[in-house]
């Protein structure tokens, strides 16, 4: 067992935050300029998508920045660790964050 392995079976470290109507926060709902920190990988997010996205920088804690979202409103622009990274927001779904300003 890796490393990697371990840290994706324990990617939750607190409950997901959620707005106002109980709705689960994800990084598909940060608007252009918005921060957040990452708090788990949905469980429910197919193993190689969430080894993926693991591998991309997108682990519990790290900060994350919502920069823009393309023309047509996919692929999301995100800026962590120092690059910015485009994901899909079928991906950027299964990333629970606490929002911050």
């Amino acid at each position: 067992m890796s490393i990697v392995s371990t840290a994706l079976r324990e990617r939750v470290i607190e409950p997901c935050a959620a707005n106002d109507d109980g709705h689960r926060l994800t990084l598909a709902d940060l608007r252009a300029g918005e921060t957040g920190c990452i708090v788990d990988i949905s469980a429910g997010t197919d193993p190689a998508t969430a080894r993926r996205l693991f591998d991309l920088g997108f682990a519990p804690g790290v900060p994350v920045q919502m920069l823009r979202r393309a023309p047509m409103a996919d692929p999301v622009i995100f800026r962590l660790a120092g690059y910015e990274v485009a994901l899909r927001r079928v991906h950027a779904r299964c990333v629970g964050v606490s929002a911050t300003l």
